[in-house]
């Protein structure tokens, strides 16, 4: 599944593609995708004529700010004042991408979702096993109670909140592993298996461990690690691990740089101790016993 930095390079690409797009027509090719509103064609009319103004993100959800055009012909500028038109919400799920397609081709077989500008550029959502949501959330509704993952999540990493007195608040009486507690998006948002493992080693500290056996400076040298894991893979575009892919069928380059994830049985970088992988709250964690503690 896409974590935090796949999702921040989807975002960032939307933003410089779609500059400008105006959505003329809206194909729903698989409406399980379509999570909200209930009817299909409440989506595709809630939609059409709308600008996809500004994109976001949130833990592993995308959010596209939408304004109304009513003139399709229009020109868009900064300084118009426009009306808003809500937002269009994206959860790509496991096998979820999106491609920018400005010559006419057909769609494949798992091509989900389709918008069209008055250019039929296309922007395609395709999703193998069809996991993905979309929700068209129009103004005056709440994300948060209509999208209940997005309310309850977590601070983001890059923000103030996320610091070390946070994480020893959160964890003081946590007898759950501290690699369980990373998974927990209503602790922190867009961590998943890869970042957590890598985090992890990046800070010297046991998957295993219950969580609120952390110190304080052990605490301070994770939320550290987070960040900085995330950063570099942010800047590398995301992992060749997942089924991730920009918008251009692309997929990144971190996976080439883990130090433990999916790296069982190879050496460890630091110290040459074989990388081992346990299963923890369901998920394979890859770790190495010597340098973690």
């Amino acid at each position: 599944m896409p974590e935090l930095p796949e999702v921040e390079t989807v975002r960032r690409g939307l933003e410089q593609k779609l500059n400008n797009f105006i959505v003329k027509k809206v194909e729903v090719c698989r409406d399980s995708n379509v999570a909200f509103p209930p009817e299909k064609e409440e989506f595709i009319n809630g939609l059409r004529k709308s600008l996809f103004y500004k994109w976001n993100r949130r833990g592993k959800y995308l959010i596209a700010e939408l304004k109304k055009i009513e003139n399709e012909n229009i020109q868009f500028n900064e300084k118009m004042i426009l009306k808003h038109n809500g937002f269009l919400v994206v959860h790509l799920r496991m096998t979820g991408y999106f491609k920018f397609i400005n010559n006419s081709i057909p769609p494949c077989k798992h091509t989900r979702i389709r918008f069209f500008d008055k250019k039929n550029n296309e922007l395609r959502y395709i999703d193998v096993r069809s996991f993905g949501q979309m929700w068209w959330i129009k103004e005056g509704l709440s994300l948060n109670k209509i999208i209940k993952g997005l309310g309850s999540l977590g601070p983001e990493p890059f923000s103030k909140d996320f610091n070390a007195n946070y994480l020893k608040k959160v964890i003081a009486k946590r007898t759950k592993s501290i690699k369980a507690i990373l998974l927990d998006q209503t602790i922190v948002a867009g961590i998943g298996n890869i970042y957590a493992d890598e985090s992890l080693y990046s800070a010297g500290i046991s998957p295993f461990r219950e969580a609120k056996t952390l110190k304080e400076n052990e605490l301070i040298n994770l939320k550290e690690s987070i960040v900085n894991v995330l950063k570099k893979s942010i800047g590398s575009g995301g992992t060749t691990f997942s089924d991730f892919r920009d918008l251009e069928g692309e997929n990144g380059n971190f996976g080439l740089q883990t130090n433990v994830y999916r790296r069982t049985g190879k050496e460890c970088r630091k110290c040459r101790n074989l990388i081992e992988k346990q299963k923890i709250a369901g998920r394979s964690t890859h770790w190495c016993p010597n340098c973690q503690k």
